[in-house]
């Protein structure tokens, strides 16, 4: 399935990327943890096939100067000393994580077990914060709260090129049932806490259909978030739509602008949006431009068509447009919005997005007898490079104007950015009601 791209990619998503089928050694039944040397044989015919995936398909074919063979010979001899399916996995997935490209990644055998933590971080400049506690939560019964700096996640420091391989490591390759969690709060006191996970068992999951895929990640985000398009109309002077994913068909594309350009302002709200299908990117841009407009170059191992899209011509929204992106902004949303600065369609605010922008395309394979399970590789066909020559990989999308929320406004559940959104579009918002508009959902 192609994807342009999507957050999530590994990175955003996050954002990056969570499934809610989770298989590390946590989640794995006993009798499978003990029979390792089964399950080391199953981990090398996993490694085996990840790397004959990479070898055909990898857009790159230097593979960024790696030595595939030797690189998959010394990971190969490394699970065959593993003493757990969760460093099984981990050896997989470093492997793929040395290539530092936001969309190869591996995805490890499901169980429908999910485990949630009950709160979110996500970086906010060069420092990462608590971002929202689930009501009810150990988090919240320890106190923890938005606005907390966190200092060690599990050992690692969340810095903002770390902090998407920090979730991925334990949602998806090793859940834990406490995780260890350093915060400073607001006042500058240092707190160590033990986030106790909250696990629901079910049952085995033995693959994913293509559509399957893409909602699991689209809705990964901690797997404890909704994940939703919603929006506010403010008069007919501004229509906000808080824009969460592009996994969208036309239809819905076209039923959101229909009601957009009714109005004088658009404030498009891509923070948090990890990307998703490419058509649906094409689709939105073509609203803001009037003749064909070409979005870039795709580089990879053949030569490819540049992406364009067709625009709407006299029928194409000419209100004002601006778009609100952050650290967890990735892939299709970076696309758009620089897509729109190039063009001197929209203003972009708020945070430095993702640099999470490759296309992909995701590979299910089953693997085993008997027991057999699905596992997947996310494998990177191509780059793409913008109409000034520059890819976004890396580097992201460097807003026209920087707006950082502070801790206090994390901790009172104020949105200034929202709020600066609205007065560029001619509107005054308090930042208190900003915040409100569009408030956390968690899932029950």
């Amino acid at each position: 399935m192609k994807k342009f791209p999507l957050l999530s990619q590994m990175r955003r998503i996050v954002s990056v990327f969570v499934f809610c089928v989770l298989s590390a050694s946590l989640l794995v039944p006993a009798e499978a943890q003990n029979d390792i040397g089964f399950e080391r044989g199953r981990g090398r015919d996993m490694l085996k096939t990840v790397k004959e995936d990479i070898k055909k398909n990898y857009y790159d074919t230097s593979f960024h100067g790696i030595d595939l063979d030797a690189r998959f010979k010394a990971a190969d001899e490394k699970i065959q000393q593993a003493q757990s399916v969760g460093q099984i996995f981990g050896i997989i997935a470093q492997v793929l994580l040395d290539f530092d490209d936001s969309h190869l990644f591996f995805v490890p055998p499901g169980f429908s077990d999910s485990v949630e933590y009950g709160w979110q971080m996500q970086a906010i400049g060069d420092k990462t914060y608590v971002i929202s506690v689930k009501p009810g939560s150990n988090a919240e019964a320890q106190g923890l709260k938005p606005g907390d700096l966190v200092l060690n996640v599990g050992g690692f420091k969340p810095t903002r090129e770390l902090a998407w391989k920090i979730n991925y490591l334990f949602y998806s390759l090793r859940p834990s049932p406490v995780l260890p969690v350093t915060i400073q709060t607001p006042k500058g006191e240092q707190r160590q806490l033990q986030i106790q996970a909250q696990i629901k068992r079910g049952t085995r999951r033995l693959g994913m259909s293509d559509l399957d895929y893409a909602e699991a990640v689209r809705e990964s985000v901690n797997d404890a978030r909704l994940n939703r398009h919603r929006y506010v109309e403010l008069g007919d002077e501004a229509f906000i739509w808080k824009m969460p994913s592009f996994n969208m068909l036309d239809s819905a594309v076209d039923e959101l602008m229909g009601k957009a350009k009714k109005h004088k302002a658009l404030i498009l709200d891509m923070r948090g949006n990890g990307g998703g299908a490419e058509t649906a990117l094409k689709r939105l841009a073509s609203y803001f431009i009037e003749g064909e407009v070409k979005i870039g170059d795709l580089k990879g191992r053949k030569e490819m068509k540049p992406m364009t899209t067709k625009g709407r011509g006299g029928d194409a929204y000419k209100g004002k447009l601006v778009i609100l992106l952050d650290s967890q902004s990735g892939s299709a949303a970076e696309v758009f919005a620089r897509l729109m600065q190039l063009e001197k369609r929209g203003t972009v605010i708020g945070d430095r997005s993702a640099g999470a922008v490759m296309r992909s395309q995701a590979y299910d394979h089953l693997v085993g007898s008997g027991g057999a399970v699905y596992f997947y590789v996310s494998v990177t066909d191509a780059d793409l490079v913008m109409t000034d020559g520059k890819s976004l990989e890396h580097v992201g999308v460097m807003p026209d104007e920087l707006l950082l929320p502070a801790a206090a406004d994390l901790a009172a559940n104020r949105d200034p950015v929202l709020a600066r959104a609205a007065e560029l579009a001619g509107i005054k918002l308090p930042a208190e009601k900003a915040g409100a508009m569009f408030p956390i959902e968690w899932k029950k």
